[in-house]
Order: C-alpha cells, then structure tokens, then sequence
C-alpha cells in the first residue's frame, strides 16, 4: 500500500473527503494524506526536465525522447516547472559528501515491536461478546482486536474483506487522487518507497528499498531500489518510472492537485540506473523528508500517450488505462462498476518472484470496496454482512448499534482521529472576501445545537487546523466560537451590509470580479443570498439547514445545494460555489497544509476557498526551513493562530474514528489518521476462520 503524507487525510469533500499524505473513508472525504504498503510501503517519484533524453550512464533512454518529439507537436513539455540539471557522476556524488544510513523497516514488524512492549491483551473470545458502553471496554475491545496475527494464528487467506467507502473513484492514477476513496484504492493498488508509522515517523519500505542514505548536509538522498519488483504486467520497477513520475508531476498541464505540493522543493530525481535513484534538494529543509514521497507510475505506460493528453484522464488510451490500470502494490483491479463496487485481487507477482516469496503474501485474496453514500444503507449493510466494515456516524454509535441485530455479526470501537470538519467561504466570492464577514459567519452559526443535537455530544468543538493533541497546536488554543448574533451583526455592518431597502435582507455595493461573477466588472449593489454546497448526506444537508436558519434570522439568504461526491470535488477544484461544507484529516507533516493554505496553492493545490495571505505564505516557508523541533512547533502554532482570526473556515467539529468491524476481522489499530492511513495500517487486518 501507499502512505502520501501529503494528502491531508483525504479531502473529505462528500462524505468527508487527508494533508499530504494520504490523506478516510465512510465519514469523511478528503484529501490528503492515504494509507501505507500492504506490507509497509508508499510512495515516492521522479525527476526533472533536464537529464531527460538519455540516463546518466549515458544509455540511450528511447522513451523519453520519444515523448519530447511528439511533445513539440502538443507545446506538452515534460518536467518544464524544473529548471534544468546537469547531475554530477555518482561515484563523485558519493565521494563528496558524507552520508547517513537511513531507516529501511517493515512496518508490521514496527507494529509488533509495539505490541510485544504493551500489557497482555484480553483474548479475542473474552471481548467478542462485550457491548462497548464504555471508555474501559472500548480499549479491551480495541487491545484484543488489535492483534496481529502471528505463526500460531489461524488465518483465512482465501478471504474477501468487504470494504465501505462512501463515495465513487474518480481516477484510479495515484498522481491524480484528492479523496478518501481514491487514496484507499491507491493503498492497496499504488507502489512506493517510503511510509510512516502512528507517530509519523518516516522510513523506506523494506519491501521496496534495499539502502537509504541522506547526506549529511540534507541536500541528497540516495535510494538502492529492491531488483524483485515488478509491475501487474510483468515490466520490472525501475527507478526511471520513479525518475519519470517526478516530471509528470512537475509538469505544468498535468493537473496533480495533491502531489505537487512538496514535490516541487525538489531540484531534480535522477535514475542513475535502473536501481539506483538520488532525490536532489533545493535546500536543506526539516521537509525534505517527506518531499520525497510522491505517487509512482509506470513510465513504459504513459511516456508515449502523455504528451497528446496531459490530463491523464481523457484521451482514448489514458480513460481506457483508468479502467484497467497497471499498478505495482499488492493488489490489481479487476472490476470496477462505477456507482456500486471496485473489486481489488491479490496479485501474486507482488509477493513471488521468480518462484520464491519476497514479500509477506497479503492476508486477504480479494477486497472488495461497496460504494454507499448514505449511512442508514451502509449501516444496513453491515448488519447483514454485506459490508465488514463502516465509520460510524455519532447517531448511528449512540443509537443504532448497540442491539442485538448489531451485535450478531459485528463490535464497534472508537479511537482519536485528527479530523475536522468546516464550512469553507471563497475568498473569492463578494460576500466573503472581507475578514469581518467570514468572522460574522462563524457568530452567526449555533455551534451549540450542532454539537449536542446533530453530532450528539460526541464530538469536540474544533478551534483551528491543529488538534490540541498534536504539537503543532498553539499552547493556548483560542476558544471556540460561540452563537452572537448581536456581534455578527455589527461585523456585518462594519463590512457594509445592511438593508438598506427595507426588504429584510441585507445588501451592499460591492466591487465584482469578471472571473467569478461571470464577466461582470465594476461595482454593483447586490443582496447577500449565497449557496453553500455539500455531499448528498442527510446528516451533513442537516448542518448546512441550521446554518441556513441562523442565517436567516440576520437577514441573509443561504440556499443549502447537496451534490454528488464527483461533482463536488470538481467545483471545489474549480473554485465555483461561494461556500462549502467538507473537511479535512491530518498529513504526516505539518507542512502538508501548505497545500490548503498558501497563495500558490489557489491555482496549483487544494487551497479551494482561494485565501491569500503573506504573513501565512512566509511563515509555511519559515516552517519548512527551521530544523529546531521546538522552534518549528512554534511557527506552526502561529499558522494556527492567524487562520483563527481570519476564518478563512468556520471550523465546527473535531470528528472522533468511530468505526464498525465484522467480528471476523481482526489487527486493526488506529493512528492519528485512522485506522488505515498510516504504516502498517491496513496491513496487519486478517479475517479468522469461520469457525472463530
């Protein structure tokens, strides 16, 4: 599986949509961040314009030049966002500089480390016939299931696992994924180099990496590629396909909007042969780490179609591939019903080579991922079994799942997840570009009502991008917003708006922009009446209604426009809605924000609501320069800090991992993310046989 510390947990767009990383499912629907190797791996990428038409070694590399002639005809120039490279010979790259051995793990062997340190769990059978009333069953529940299976353990390697997710996906190119259900696809189809653990401590996947060494001046990684890889279709893994992604992504007219960020710190990603891959750095920076972690594809595939379809997705070749991809992790597609089901087989090449076992052979033979947008199915469907496993709404916890029905076929346990949810304004929008609205908004709204009769008293008031559990959290978070509608309305009035017709809504003149308001320019008196989007779920439509009431009562007219999942992630991207309501999980790293945050983020990332600001722009670059743990901390405190005052979100909940599991499945463990978007994550789940 892959782990992109990126994307931030996924975007939870429509059910939710993580930062880089890999960014959930059921709930939530975003981004950013997604989960690691099927045996501990992730993600990683390629190079830069220059050394492109021949390798190092002075190997004539045909495809590339094949791709530069036929991207003359289409003004399709690969790599053409890095400025061009001579890369030093390698024996003198080496010779030059000192180097540091760096951590090659199995990241379920990390898992079990962990496990053998903890106290002696209670056995399975002692926990399968507990109902989970409390925090103290919660952790038997969580300590027992979470077992990893061992020579001893009887295991079901025929089994199917059938998953939830909440929403389609809309590409199956790892370079192209923004959700949750993208990302845990990619996780279990997707090859990469490197992952991270609970703690987001990063290392190279032993599954894919022979040595990693950095040089101790940061500006080098040097990575020895495994020589058992291979693609589903037979074509070994080499690092030009990791030389080669790196320039897809940093290639202008491919639109990445996870990937690049962070990938484009790099100098240039150099296959010096078909093993041997050096990530140059610009700088020496506290993220270079995670720079280097970027999605992978198969360059004998997509050299010679890219260049007349740059978007990857809409040529004849590139929607065909879609359906049918060639992937590298432990598990290939072999259908995909779009609507209703992806099926994923194991694929035996992953974990054989030349007739031995290289790699752990994946518990489960067959994954099957059932596409339910709407709780109340989803949860039907775990009661009958047609799913084994669902992140659980607060009323489905509280209400739904603790009778026998429930209780027949499944437990359920809960654990921190660092996600939050947020009404997002476009800056760009003339209702929301002034702080003093965006502010109003957040008064305005009845946080109250949300929390106790919408999310049933199961959630925690969110105060800004950080949770207080995370280092990164200022200290002395700023208090959550609280119902004011006497200071919102002052706010407003301040930033102009007032009824200055009598008609019970307020109204402002206002300086249009032709690029949202639909070639319109100049000033205009106009009326705040505003639609605020949101996935197709009853829960979520439910939040948006209140905030549409509280709304009403300051003489402002908010329309609540559910759509679909797809479409939602496309007018986000595009920037097309005045308001929205998702959410987002965490990155591995701080600096995966950078994505949703920064200026170059509007056109070139997921800064979707289009905010803009220098002191933020400059602190996320301070942030990734400053090597000092503490010192750093503190600049992402002060982010934290100045996204509060601005409000470029109304942040409402941090959401809890409330999560349903088939009583046959056992080894899940939770991160920060969730119990998937991390190493080993997923990897470590089994099913027992029937009889147990």
């Amino acid at each position: 599986m892959c782990c992109h510390p990126r994307v931030p947990l996924c975007l939870l767009l429509v059910g939710l949509m993580l930062l880089t990383g890999c960014f959930p499912s059921g709930e939530s629907d975003q981004g950013g961040a997604a989960a690691d190797n099927a045996a501990g791996g992730s993600d990683s990428g390629s190079d830069s314009q220059a050394a492109t038409s021949a390798t190092v070694d002075g190997t004539d590399d045909t495809t590339d030049d094949a791709a530069a002639d036929t991207s003359e005809t289409t003004d399709f120039v690969l790599g053409d966002l890095v400025e061009a490279f001579d890369p030093p010979p390698l024996d003198k790259l080496v010779a030059d500089n000192q180097w540091r051995d760096m951590p090659v793990l199995d990241s379920v062997q990390l898992m079990r480390d962990r496990k053998a340190g903890e106290d002696p769990p209670p056995t399975v059978a002692d926990v399968l016939g507990l109902r989970n009333t409390s925090p103290a069953i919660n952790d038997k529940i969580l300590a027992a299931m979470g077992q990893l299976a061992d020579e001893k353990t009887a295991v079901d390697d025929q089994a199917e696992w059938r998953r939830h997710t909440s929403g389609d996906v809309k590409s199956t190119n790892p370079l192209l994924g923004s959700s949750v259900a993208e990302f845990d696809v990619s996780s279990l189809t997707g090859f990469g180099l490197f992952g991270f653990d609970w703690n987001f401590v990063p290392f190279a996947s032993k599954d894919s990496v022979a040595s990693w060494k950095s040089s101790e001046n940061g500006l080098y990684d040097l990575v020895e590629m495994r020589q058992d890889l291979v693609w589903s279709d037979g074509t070994p893994i080499t690092a030009h396909d990791i030389e080669f992604s790196f320039r897809v992504i940093m290639s202008s007219k491919v639109p990445v909007p996870a990937m690049r960020s962070g990938t484009d710190q790099l100098k240039a990603v150099v296959a010096y042969d078909d093993h041997t891959i050096v990530f140059f750095h610009q700088e020496s920076l506290a993220t270079n780490v995670w720079n280097i972690n970027f999605g992978i594809i198969p360059k004998h595939v997509y050299a010679s179609t890219i260049a007349d379809d740059p978007t990857l997705a809409a040529s004849e070749a590139h929607v065909s591939r879609d359906e049918n991809p060639v992937v590298g992790g432990a598990y290939i597609m072999t259908k995909r019903e779009r609507g209703q089901e992806i099926i994923l087989e194991r694929r035996e090449s992953y974990y054989m080579f030349n007739g031995k076992q290289v790699r752990d052979k994946p518990y489960f033979e067959t994954v099957r991922f059932r596409i339910l947008q709407d709780p109340s199915t989803s949860l039907l469907a775990l009661k009958r079994g047609d799913i084994e496993e669902l992140q659980l709404t607060p009323e489905q916890w509280k209400s739904q799942t603790g009778d026998d029905e429930f209780y027949e076929l499944n437990t359920k346990v809960y654990d921190l997840e660092w996600v939050y949810f947020y009404f997002g304004w476009n800056n760009r929008s003339p209702f929301f570009r002034d702080k003093r609205v965006r502010q109003a908004m957040s008064l305005a709204f009845d946080h109250k009502e949300m929390l106790e009769q919408h999310r049933f008293g199961m959630d925690e008031a969110s105060t800004g991008v950080f949770h207080s559990t995370s280092r990164w959290a200022p200290p002395n978070p700023p208090a959550p917003y609280q119902q004011d509608l006497d200071k919102a309305e002052e706010l407003l009035a301040a930033a102009g708006w007032e009824d200055s017709d009598g008609d019970g809504y307020l109204d402002n003149e206002v300086e249009l922009d032709p690029d949202f308001d639909g070639n319109i320019d100049g000033k205009a008196r106009i009326k705040f009446e505003f639609t605020i989007l949101t996935s197709n779920r009853q829960d979520r439509i439910e939040i948006c209604n209140l905030l549409r009431e509280n709304l009403d009562s300051i003489g402002i007219s908010c329309q609540v426009k559910p759509v679909e999942f797809t479409t939602l992630q496309q007018l986000s991207r595009d920037h097309k809605f005045h308001a929205m309501f998702a959410g987002w999980g965490t990155g591995a790293d701080p600096d995966t924000s950078e994505n949703l945050w920064t200026t170059k983020a509007i056109d070139a990332g997921r800064n979707y609501v289009c905010y803009s600001s220098t002191e933020i722009d400059a602190l996320f670059e301070q942030g990734k320069r400053e090597l000092d743990p503490e010192k750093r901390a503190k600049v992402y405190q002060q982010i934290h800090l100045k996204l509060w005052d601005d409000q470029p979100y109304t942040w409402l909940y941090f959401r809890n991992g409330y999560f349903g599991f088939n009583k046959s499945l056992r080894g899940y463990n939770f991160s920060p993310r969730g119990p998937y978007g991390y190493g080993p994550g997923q990897s470590t789940i089994f099913k027992a046989p029937a009889a147990q």
